[in-house]
Parts: structure tokens; C-alpha cells; sequence
């Protein structure tokens, strides 16, 4: 019998109490990737809409109140019985005949099925001998899906696909592995939506490549374009999508969204903040790609750079004169007030002077549990003015449902008892973490001023403008470096697989508008493994 296209109109058919339905695919077949294997128990509603529970052998089941047996499979298991001495084969019960032309729904698809998509109840009659009819009228049961024509024929929730391994893509959608087996692994977590684990000998993304390395996509971007998207692209997110696209197919990670604004969400930056690179001063070159973005409090450029031109980030810096509040639901989970290291002055206010924000919107790869960038964060307020109501700050905001930090920001770092946000404070209780730098006093202009030793050198700052040398009043007193930096740190934060979330980068100016601060942005990377959401040395 050909259960792939039972029971359209009136399945002449005689319903046993167990139906049991298999659509097998092999592979080029119309049926190929579709399995009902499991059992489908039948079910029937009685003449007042009741339902009956699933049927099993007449020895399985106790005795009710009156003495009837639970189930029933021929009038020989009801002889005697109180309820009657008819065997309702459908239903599996003993009790009187039915009432001629008496009708009752009826359903013998798999449980789960009747009413989804076009699967429905169809009416079962009752015969002139008082039986009912071994057969169910204009009942609709899952079908073989038909990916052309807009309705949910294998009744499995999901219009025009057969969606096998619940990973929201089949074999309409262009699943290259819905179901385990025949040299597919882990099938819910290989499909259009995924992106490439390079290494695990896998097609994860279904594009007919094994193992090919992400793509670079920022070859000749303008240094000082406009286009948000433009900036995804030089942080290597190459694929852009639709959040709600017609064709499931089309359901793949990538960025659905891009904008450039002020911390707040609104506005625009001014053009000097923010640039694509081929490198910053004389030796940070891009992690990955070609280009690195550069967004700044002040000038995007080091002291080489045009379009948009140097600014020195020091004496006297650059006052942009904009002012907005700080990302709102990063300073409500702050409890109003921005984080401050111990005994360092609060800052003035919760405004961001001068500042710039990247926000992304995109899907994450079905089978991503967290993702990585590298980050470079510099300010001209290190040494001075460390421990001082002047933190510039650079925070890094994911909407998301995976779990990240109360206040969303993963630009933290963890010194075991405390997450600290990235600024130039991170440098009074993160011995280590500044490290293109000049070792010495620091903090001297606030009121706790400490010897710092984590530098390591300064090669990174040379030609980027924070290598310029002034006297700054700490010792020693003699000419140092304007600034310093962190050097490449690996920021980490989880997603859920395959949601849509946002993820922005901030930095500003605190206080003041003046000595300005940088943050170089580079390499993504999605990972199928949860993260610990913070910055650590790359």
C-alpha cells in the first residue's frame, strides 16, 4: 500500500487500531528526506466531539467502572461485557450499535497533525447494520510535501518543506543533511542557515564547498565611505540577509541592518570619527582582510592618514561639540551612573561628548553559539589622567537571549572578582591589560596617583599620533608618549543559534571633549561553542 498519498478524499482503507505511516525518501525521489517512521496511533472523536485515546491490544488495558474492558479488536472481546456486545473497531471500545446515519469526526493520521497545515478530521458513518464505517470520509493526512504550491501538505508546521531535524530548513530550503545517516552528522546543525566550521571535514552551510575559509570582502572599500554596511564588511561579515525573507530558503546568517550614529541611536557622527584602514601607524596591520575600522572621539586617522585627515588626539585634541546621553540601557542596568574603579573621581554627568556608535543588526548562523572580534583600544587621557572623572569609554552593547553581561556590554575585562568596562580607568585595576605604553606614574592629575608596570612596549603606537612626545607632569619627567593602548585584545559574546540580534560599538569622550580616544575593530569569528563574554589577550 502507498501511504505517501493516503487519505485525499475518502481512503478506502480498513483502519486497524494502530496505523502505522512511513514516507521513506530515497534520494532524487519526489519523497527524498521525508520520514514518518514513527508509529501513528488513530484516534476518532465520538458523536459529542469527545476524543479517544490512543488503541492498544485488548489485553493491555484494566477494566473500567462497569467491567468493559479498555480495548476491544473483534465482537469477540465484548461478549459478555456490560458496555455491550459490540467491538467499535475504530475506537477500540465494546458498546452498543450506533444509530443508523449517525456521523462522528475521525482522524487516523500521526497524533500531532490533525489541523495543522492541511491535515483535518474527516466524518465516519454509521452503517445499516449499526456499526460504524472502517473508514474515514474527506480526511485530510500528511502528504509528501509539495515545494511549489504555498500550503503545509506533511502537516509539520512549516509551509512548502519538510523540516526533518528541526533545525527550520528541509529539503524545499535547500537542507543538504535533514536527517542523521548516510554520512550526515549532527543534521541539526548543517543547513543553509549555518556558517562554515572550517576543519570538521563538513559542508555545514550546504553551499557544495567542504571546509573553505571565510571569505575577505573590504578590498578597496573607501577609507572614509559612509556606509554602514561598508564597516561590516571590513570586520569580515561578507553575507547580508533579510530578516523576513519570502523564500525559506533564504533564512542565512548575515547583516540585515547597518547604521552609524551617536551613542544614543540618533544623529550622525561627525565625518571625522569614523574610517576604514589598510593599517594604523607604522606596524598594527588588519587582523584578517584588508581594511580595519577606526572609530574615534576625535580623528579617525593616524598621523599619515587623509580623508579623513590627522588630528592630534592631544594638545589640544578635538572638540566635535556633540553631546547625547549614554546608551540608555546600558546606564539603567548601571544603576544610572557609569561604572568607576574604586576611589577615582565619578565622572561629570552621563552624557557622551563626541561620540561615535556602529550598530549592527543580523541573523546569527543556526549553528553559532557565540562569535569573537579583535579590538584595539587607545586613549590620550593614559597616564595622566587615569583615576579621573575623564574615562573615555569604549562598550560593546549585544541584544541578544543568549547570555551575556546584566548590562549587555561585553567590552569587560574580568579581574576575578569584578567585570570592569574598557576605558583608560581599566589601567588602575587591570595591571597588564594597557600594555603599548610607557611604564610609570599614572593618575597624576587625579587624586589617586600608583606606579604602573604592564607595559611591554611602545612599538604599536609609533605613527599613530599617540606616540608624539610631551611632558605630562608624571614622573619621569621626561618627554612620554601622549597615550597608550591596550594592543590587540579578542572580545568575546554569545548568541543564540540562528536569532536575529544587535550588537553596537560606542566609544566617546567623558567630561570633557578634548584628549581623545580610539578603537580599531577587526576579524569576526563565529564559534560553535559558548564564550565567556569579555576581552583577553589575542
Amino acid at each position: 500500500m502507498d501511504f505517501g498519498r493516503l487519505g485525499h478524499v475518502r481512503a478506502s482503507i480498513l483502519l486497524s487500531p494502530v496505523l502505522s505511516l512511513s514516507l521513506v525518501g530515497c534520494p532524487g525521489s519526489d519523497d527524498a528526506g521525508i520520514d514518518f517512521s514513527a508509529t501513528a496511533t488513530a484516534t476518532a472523536s465520538s458523536v459529542d466531539g469527545t476524543t479517544s485515546g490512543p488503541t492498544t491490544s485488548a489485553t493491555e488495558g484494566p477494566l473500567d467502572s462497569t467491567g468493559s474492558a479498555d480495548v476491544c479488536n473483534a465482537d469477540a472481546d465484548c461478549v459478555d461485557d456490560p458496555a455491550g456486545e459490540i467491538c467499535d473497531i475504530e475506537q477500540g471500545t465494546c458498546g452498543p450499535p450506533c444509530v443508523y446515519q449517525d456521523t462522528r469526526p475521525c482522524y487516523s493520521g500521526p497524533a500531532g497533525t490533525e489541523g495543522v497545515g492541511a491535515c483535518r478530521a474527516g466524518i465516519n458513518t454509521c452503517n445499516a447494520e449499526g456499526r460504524w464505517q472502517l473508514w474515514c470520509d474527506d480526511e485530510v493526512v500528511p502528504d509528501s510535501e509539495n515545494c511549489d504550491n504555498g500550503v503545509d501538505d506533511d502537516c509539520d508546521g512549516t509551509v512548502d518543506d519538510s523540516d526533518l531535524d528541526g533545525d527550520g530548513f528541509g529539503q524545499c530550503s535547500n537542507d543538504c543533511c535533514d536527517i542523521d545517516g548516510g554520512g550526515c552528522t549532527n543534521a541539526h546543525l548543517v543547513n543553509p542557515g549555518a556558517y562554515e566550521v572550517v576543519g570538521n571535514d563538513l559542508d555545514d552551510d550546504c553551499d557544495g564547498l567542504i571546509d573553505e575559509p571565510p571569505e575577505a570582502c573590504d578590498l578597496g572599500l573607501p577609507s572614509d565611505t559612509a556606509n554602514a554596511f561598508h564597516y561590516a564588511r571590513a570586520l569580515d561579515l561578507c553575507q547580508t540577509t533579510a530578516e523576513n525573507p519570502a523564500n525559506p530558503a533564504d533564512r542565512t546568517w548575515g547583516v540585515i541592518d547597518a547604521s552609524l550614529t551617536l551613542a544614543d541611536g540618533n544623529g550622525s557622527p561627525a565625518q571625522v570619527q569614523r574610517a576604514l584602514r589598510p593599517g594604523f601607524g607604522t606596524y598594527v596591520d588588519p587582523e584578517h582582510g584588508d581594511r580595519l575600522v577606526v572609530l574615534s572621539s576625535g580623528h579617525a586617522a593616524d598621523a599619515d592618514d587623509v580623508a579623513p585627515p590627522y588630528a592630534p588626539f592631544q594638545n589640544p585634541g578635538v572638540n566635535l561639540n556633540t553631546t547625547c546621553q549614554a546608551p540608555a540601557d546600558w546606564l539603567a542596568a548601571n544603576g544610572g551612573s557609569f561604572p568607576n574603579p574604586p576611589g577615582c573621581p565619578a565622572p561629570g554627568g552621563t552624557t557622551a561628548n563626541d561620540s561615535v556608535m556602529l550598530t549592527l543588526r543580523m541573523r546569527a548562523p543556526t549553528n553559532a553559539s557565540s562569535f569573537s572580534v579583535m579590538t584595539f583600544f587607545y586613549s590620550a587621557e593614559y597616564p595622566e589622567w587615569a583615576c579621573s572623572q575623564y574615562n573615555d569609554f569604549f562598550v560593546t552593547l549585544v541584544d541578544s537571549t543568549a547570555n551575556n553581561p546584566a548590562d549587555k556590554n561585553i567590552a569587560i575585562y574580568d579581574d576575578g572578582a569584578t567585570l570592569w568596562p574598557v576605558g583608560v580607568n581599566l589601567a588602575m585595576v587591570a595591571d597588564g591589560l594597557f600594555t603599548q605604553c610607557r611604564n610609570g606614574q599614572i593618575g597624576c592629575q587625579g587624586p589617586a596617583p600608583m606606579n604602573y608596570t604592564g607595559c611591554v612596549g611602545e612599538a604599536l603606537l609609533a605613527g599613530t599620533g599617540f606616540d608624539v612626545s610631551a611632558s605630562n607632569g608624571c614622573t619621569p619627567s621626561s618627554q612620554v608618549p601622549v597615550g597608550g593602548g591596550t594592543g590587540w585584545l579578542r572580545m568575546s559574546g554569545n548568541v543564540t543559534p540562528g536569532e536575529v540580534f544587535e550588537i553596537r560599538f560606542a566609544i566617546w569622550d567623558t567630561t570633557g571633549h578634548i584628549f581623545d580616544s580610539l578603537v580599531l575593530l577587526d576579524d569576526w569569528v563565529w564559534s560553535v561553542d559558548a564564550a565567556e563574554p569579555g576581552v583577553a589577550p589575542g
